[in-house]
């Protein structure tokens, strides 16, 4: 199983990214997947999931302002982060969204700041 993400970056208060993971090894359509972030010395945390049917949950801090998305002819998750705030700071992860979690991946680094 891999997991691989990307399309972090630094970017300025109130911008935009785009977070992208490709999953290998795995039935990738059939599972609920998930966004984690985690931040210097927090634990981490969910931010939105995705069922296999494309049903989203999203936690509160990021509601109205992340879109999680899949596209399972690609293996694919995205995650659109708008309105984004120094608090977002954080490495992204994905994973599975329940049933236990794959090895991480390396992660991607958002950084918000003026």
């Amino acid at each position: 199983v891999q997991l691989v993400e990307s399309g972090g970056g630094l970017v300025q208060p109130g911008g935009s990214l785009r977070l992208s993971c490709t999953a290998s090894g795995f039935t990738f359509s059939t599972y609920a997947m998930g966004w984690y972030r985690q931040a210097p010395g927090k634990q981490r945390e969910s931010v939105a999931s995705i069922t296999s049917g494309g049903s989203t949950n999203y936690a509160d801090s990021v509601k109205g302002r992340f879109t999680i998305s899949r596209d399972n002819a690609k293996n694919t998750v995205y995650l659109q982060m708008n309105s984004l705030k120094p608090e977002d700071t954080a490495v992204y992860y994905c994973n599975k969204a329940r049933g236990g979690w794959y090895s991480w991946g390396q992660g991607t680094q958002v950084t918000v700041s003026s």
